[in-house]
């Protein structure tokens, strides 16, 4: 009798096991097919509009023609700015917390303030920004205040993920760095941060991916509205894709004429969020590689 329970039992547990399997593999594959639907979306809409005068030639009446060159440099110019102030920055906030701070109240608070930081709404920033760096600073509408805004932006990102991959480096090499006469310095520094970087990259990521569709922040700091030439220095104005995207698909002057030229910009801002992105997980993959040689 007892051996008919415990079958099934076990039969029962296959079968809540087989479930779930399941469930989790249909959850799975629905974020698969939403993510190609909307890719394809994308693709189908936005296709015809894509071609090298498309993507080489300032903009024409109105943004309803020519092309989008201004709005790409500008996009990138924001990214690589708000990624040299908040990368390094946020590694080193996160060191000094993980490797250097005690546990005490301060540190608390410190957390709970990152967390709190990370999710306030980014037209908030974008306020902050023009209150800040574009009025208080004299910085004015430029490269450089929209750069510092979107750094602020994806700072809480970057110190997050950092300290979490701090933490998942095994306490034995600092012990075994420190039993060698290293300094913690050096051991941060020679031992932890190499090992964990490969990880890190991936707030460098998922900020890429952050900066690179954000309309709010730009909207106060640093975007044109139809600006048809390159910036020439880091305290120019200059158009970006997000916020072109929005004025072309809600203020242009005809706005049928102007929907492939949305959709054309919306398939650009993707594809060059998922060139960086890439580029970004070869950076990890090298990293992990020379982790895992040394």
């Amino acid at each position: 009798m007892q051996k008919i329970n415990e079958a099934k039992l076990a039969k029962r547990k296959k079968q809540n096991q087989f479930i779930a399997f399941w469930i989790f593999r249909l959850l799975s594959y629905s974020i698969i097919a939403v993510l190609f639907i909307i890719l394809s979306f994308i693709i189908i809409k936005g296709i015809s509009a894509v071609n090298w005068d498309f993507i080489s030639k300032m903009p024409e009446d109105g943004m309803t023609k020519g092309g989008i060159l201004p709005a790409i440099i500008g996009t990138l110019c924001l990214v690589a700015g708000s990624i040299i102030f908040a990368f390094p920055v946020g590694v080193l906030a996160a060191i000094y917390m993980n490797e250097y701070m005690k546990d005490s109240i301060i540190k608390k608070l410190i957390k709970q303030m990152t967390d709190n930081l990370a999710g306030i709404p980014s037209i908030v920033f974008g306020l902050f920004g023009m209150a800040l760096f574009v009025n208080k600073l004299g910085i004015g509408d430029s490269i450089l205040a929209g750069s510092l805004t979107l750094g602020l932006l994806v700072l809480p990102i970057v110190i997050r993920t950092t300290e979490e991959s701090l933490k998942a480096v095994d306490t034995t090499f600092r012990h075994a760095s420190l039993g060698l006469g290293a300094s913690k310095w050096q051991t941060t520094r020679r031992v932890v941060l190499p090992i964990a970087f490969p990880n890190i990259i991936t707030g460098l990521i998922l900020s890429i991916g952050r900066v690179s569709g954000e309309t709010a922040p730009i909207l106060f700091t640093v975007a044109a509205y139809f600006l048809p030439k390159l910036p020439t220095s880091i305290f120019d104005q200059t158009m970006a894709l997000p916020y072109h995207l929005y004025v072309v698909s809600t203020s242009g002057t005809n706005i049928e004429e102007s929907r492939p030229i949305a959709y054309g910009t919306a398939l650009v801002l993707i594809l060059l969020v998922l060139i960086a992105n890439l580029l970004a997980n070869g950076l990890r993959k090298y990293f992990g590689k020379k982790v895992k040689m040394n």
